[in-house]
């Protein structure tokens, strides 16, 4: 019986706090086409001589089928399973469209002082995808 080995060196680049667009359907124009996702880290690995560059993000989901009716944007959550744990994915980065600047939505109680920017994706239950940011966002989101 033959044995096959599965050689791969993966060279980690950095831990990230970006928010992408994500091509998840091209034949479909704007946001019904895109998902958003937040990015863990770059990584890269070669197989077979070709070098595969890849990033870990955790998903996002889009709130309802279209923008919020009271500002204009597109309502999205962190996505998690049925146990809690957050819906991580590796993807090919040109799978990236481009990045993204979400708004938390920051309801009614007080923001504590000592968070960090870094930390927002997990202290907010729910983000305003900001339309406003440019005119390649506005485009997608409209």
């Amino acid at each position: 019986m033959p044995k096959f080995f599965l050689f791969v060196s993966f060279v980690f680049h950095f831990e990230t706090h970006y928010c992408v667009f994500v091509n998840t359907d091209a034949g479909v124009e704007g946001m019904g086409g895109m998902d958003i996702a937040h990015v863990i880290c770059f990584f890269s690995f070669t197989f077979k001589a070709v070098l595969y560059p890849c990033t870990v993000v955790h998903w996002f989901n889009k709130v309802n089928d279209g923008p919020d009716e009271d500002t204009g944007m597109w309502i999205v959550q962190p996505s998690y399973d049925i146990a809690h744990s957050p819906s991580i994915g590796i993807i090919h980065v040109d799978s990236i469209y481009r990045t993204e600047h979400l708004i938390p939505i920051y309801g009614t109680h007080a923001i504590p002082y000592n968070l960090k920017y870094y930390d927002s994706y997990d202290a907010f239950q729910a983000f305003y995808v900001n339309k406003f940011a440019d005119h390649h966002a506005f485009e997608i989101t409209s």
